[in-house]
């Protein structure tokens, strides 16, 4: 039997980061064009990424793939899971910059305006359609792609990723309709 070497799974996993991060980037930039009609690079990064929904992804491939054929059970485990990831994620970033990049104070059922419930059920939506029939078309693809290639494009997305990272340690990504209190347009990050 012919096995993938370790760094084949590497780079599934890196490059499902991207693709997942890129799609919440793409997300909220256009939530963002349809509710306020204006471009914002939502996010802590520079880059067309945000880091929250490619973790989110990973979290929810490597936990719930194996009950892909139970929707709702995907549905209700992504949403909690999601959840919680916004939740913690909200709270170290205040804590670490002292900024709030979303508030949903205004939403019904939030809590401490970090998460609320129109958040918590479009990532159970997100979340079943990511598991349920992203996945399954992603790995296909992916298999057809040479090995080669896969290297080469996750070493590059990783220098950027980590480059803008540190850039964005220094000095995060702010400004109105990113980090204002009055932004509750965002509310899927």
């Amino acid at each position: 039997m012919n096995k993938k070497p370790s760094s084949d799974r590497f780079y599934f996993y890196v490059l499902l980061f991207f693709i997942v991060s890129f799609a919440g980037w793409l997300w909220e930039v256009l939530l963002f064009l349809v509710t306020e009609h204006a471009f914002i690079n939502r996010g802590v990064y520079e880059g067309p990424y945000l880091p929250i929904y490619g973790a989110g992804g990973l979290l929810l491939c490597l936990l719930l793939c194996r009950i892909r054929k139970r929707p709702m059970s995907v549905f209700l485990l992504s949403m909690l899971l999601c959840t919680i990831l916004e939740y913690l994620t909200s709270f170290f970033l205040e804590y670490r910059w002292g900024i709030r990049w979303w508030d949903y104070s205004g939403h019904v059922l939030n809590l401490n305006g970090r998460v609320c419930l129109l958040g918590g059920v479009v990532f159970g939506l997100g979340g079943t359609a990511l598991v349920c029939l992203f996945l399954p078309f992603y790995e296909k693809l992916y298999h057809k792609i040479p090995l080669r290639w896969k290297g080469t494009v996750c070493l590059l997305l990783l220098l950027i990723f980590i480059a803008d990272g540190a850039r964005c340690a220094m000095k995060p990504n702010t400004g109105i309709g990113i980090t204002s209190s009055s932004d509750s347009s965002a509310f899927f990050r």
